[in-house]
């Protein structure tokens, strides 16, 4: 896999199967070779919108397709641990969809699934892929602003969603938390690991998932975390990062940056822009880089999105659903309950 192109499966043929495809097709050291869909019309009309050579209509499949060095998985979240599970059963490297799953429990057996069977898996965090994020994460990390006190950030959409929108869908692990909230504290992890304590508040819907959310995580080194979502009210998705000698903003787009700034103390303010050369702040090619880069290294896991930050992430969600009351019908149906972290 050194000098041949990555050969990429894509399941699913949404919208973010689309806005990951185009970036995939545009990629010189990527090919697209198939993809698959519970429908074979819309893998085919898929397939002839990329021009991918082959499309299923089921997922079995693609999972048997013996061409492909990786399957990109970006059904709904529900549906993660079935679709991901299925393809890392059959000996393919997955990249899944964020949130990585419903709940913690669920994301433990993709990973266990991964190591037993010595396949590559990574959550489809590009946030933590961004050039931007990662030069901020650095400079965290080098002690710019000295030791981190406290991080915010908020991710909120203006809406209004009507009860049928998939994002009020508690059968599609509906609410702001897991399609939005995943990103603030996604952030806060990168920044802090994982939280030792979870204070949360939620506005739900008659439906039963939270139309916001807001949550205080805690550090035992005392570092704090304020974290906010929303699908009821558009925020600034803006963050920002205290340390004891300084603060790093960055003024919106905080998952994909385009700039942020440096204040420390006795010196003047610091931007740094992102570089053209980087491409658009949307793109994805960074993470499917990354991938790539990991498949011909023969690593099973990326050290910017190390699966066990990913199960960390998962046990704040479900401490979180579990702080303001949400439970989905497939938690319901098989007895899991959500982390009390």
């Amino acid at each position: 896999m050194t000098e041949q192109k990555v050969r990429w499966g894509i399941l699913a043929t949404g919208g973010m199967a689309a806005t990951f495809t185009a970036d995939l097709v545009d990629m010189p050291d990527a090919e697209v070779v198939a993809v698959a869909s519970r429908s074979v019309e819309s893998a085919k009309t898929f397939a002839d919108r990329f021009g991918i050579p082959r499309a299923y209509g089921d997922w079995e499949a693609l999972a048997a397709d013996e061409d492909l060095d990786v399957v990109y998985v970006a059904t709904p979240h529900s549906a993660h641990r079935a679709a991901a599970g299925m393809m890392l059963e059959a000996g393919q490297h997955v990249l899944c969809e964020k949130p990585f799953t419903l709940n913690s429990r669920e994301a433990a057996e993709l990973v266990a699934l991964a190591r037993d069977g010595g396949r590559f898996l990574m959550e489809a965090m590009w946030m933590y892929c961004h050039p931007m994020v990662r030069r901020l994460k650095a400079l965290v990390a080098d002690g710019a602003i000295g030791e981190v006190r406290h991080v915010q950030a908020d991710f909120g959409l203006a809406g209004p969603f009507p009860a049928t929108h998939r994002l009020r869908d508690p059968a599609l692990g509906g609410g702001a938390l897991l399609d939005l909230g995943v990103y603030p504290v996604s952030f806060a992890h990168l920044l802090l690991g994982e939280p030792s304590d979870v204070v949360a508040r939620a506005t739900l819907s008659e439906e039963g998932v939270d139309l916001q959310t807001g949550a205080l995580l805690s550090w035992e080194n005392g570092a704090l975390a304020s974290v906010h979502c929303s699908i009821v009210g558009g925020t600034a998705t803006s963050a920002s990062v205290t340390g004891s000698e300084g603060r790093i903003d960055i003024p919106n787009g905080f998952f994909f940056p385009e700039r942020f700034v440096l204040h420390r103390d006795g010196r003047d303010a610091e931007e740094f822009a992102a570089d053209p050369a980087d491409g658009p702040r949307e793109s994805l090619k960074h993470e499917a880089a990354e991938v790539m880069r990991a498949l011909r290294a023969g690593e099973t896991e990326s050290p910017v999105v190390p699966l066990d930050g990913t199960l960390a992430v998962m046990r704040t969600l479900d401490a979180i659903r579990d702080r303001v009351g949400v439970r989905y019908p497939a938690e319901e149906a098989d007895g899991t309950a959500v982390t009390p972290a």
